[in-house]
């Protein structure tokens, strides 16, 4: 199944989208990962498609979305009210959400925040925002302002070819070719001497806030929806899995799946990942009282 591509204009920004699936069908926003875009979900999606109305979002920044404003930072939290603008801009009052890496961190938030809009949460690899302790935070204040101050508008790579870029984003993620390449395609935009990537480099800059881990694992705590979160088996990130084991503990009415992959393992294979989603979706409405919790979670 082919995407389409769609423009969604909130109040601040135009969005970028890729879309699949009819609209009659019960709304999906997905959001995908740091310095990833839209295409993210290219394999993915068409499986799901003939049960949701899918809309993978570039997020600001990102993929062929705008940029923010002259002297504006990227906050995490800020990604939230992009969520909401673009929901709301679709005309949607409710929908599920789908978040791969950053992308699950946004949407687990929203879903807190907001359980009334979200009907079914699905997390891909992440749960909740990065987060330092609270005795780091003056470092992370200091190192945030100074990186953003320091070059704020550093120039990006230019690569001769696409295939370079390809190349390096396989290199940077331990992505395959045609992983890397989806993502890339979306990615670059020509430039004078090649191509360069279409994302912000004040992407780059470190975060002048963390949560504490008590802050995530409270915000947690308030998401309703019935969730799915797939993780990578082995650990695919440098995140202690403990960690992110006591955060889908976290989650009132959470299922835990563990897949075979790497990080990408929805671009990568995303066959198990559907799967996965359908088994969770038919569970949800043969047994709606007891909708994400087919397996106990322990952290």
């Amino acid at each position: 199944m082919l995407a389409r591509e769609r423009t969604i204009a909130t109040p601040h920004l135009q969005l970028a989208a890729k879309v699949w699936g009819d609209p009659a069908l019960p709304p999906l926003l997905a959001v995908h990962g740091w310095l990833d875009n839209a295409a993210s979900f290219d394999a993915l999606a068409p499986l799901l498609a003939t049960h949701f109305h899918i809309v993978a979002l570039d997020l600001p920044g990102h993929g062929r979305s705008q940029h923010r404003p002259a002297g504006v930072r990227y906050h995490f939290v800020d990604y939230l009210d992009d969520v909401l603008a673009a929901a709301d801009a679709l005309g949607w009052e409710k929908f599920s959400l789908l978040g791969h890496s950053l992308g699950g961190g946004i949407a687990s938030f929203v879903a807190a925040a907001f359980p009334e809009r979200v009907e079914k949460l699905f997390l891909i690899e992440v749960a909740g925002a990065v987060s330092a302790p609270a005795e780091k935070s003056l470092v992370q204040l200091q190192k945030g302002i100074v990186q953003f101050n320091e070059n704020p508008s550093k120039a990006l790579r230019v690569f001769t070819d696409v295939e370079v870029a390809v190349m390096a984003r396989r290199k940077a993620g331990d992505l395959s070719d045609a992983a890397a390449r989806a993502l890339v395609l979306r990615g670059v935009r020509e430039v004078e001497g090649g191509w360069s990537w279409s994302s912000d480099p004040r992407l780059m800059p470190a975060s002048p806030q963390r949560f504490t881990e008590d802050q995530v694992l409270a915000i947690l705590a308030g998401v309703q929806a019935p969730t799915l979160f797939v993780l990578a088996e082995p650990m695919a990130m440098q995140i202690a899995e403990s960690l992110m084991l006591a955060r889908a503990a976290q989650m009132p009415n959470a299922t835990l799946v563990r897949l075979p992959g790497n990080h990408h393992l929805h671009l990568e294979d995303a066959q198990p990942v559907a799967k996965a989603i359908m088994d969770f979706l038919e569970h949800s409405q043969t047994h709606p009282r007891n909708a994400g919790s087919r397996q106990r979670i322990e952290p």
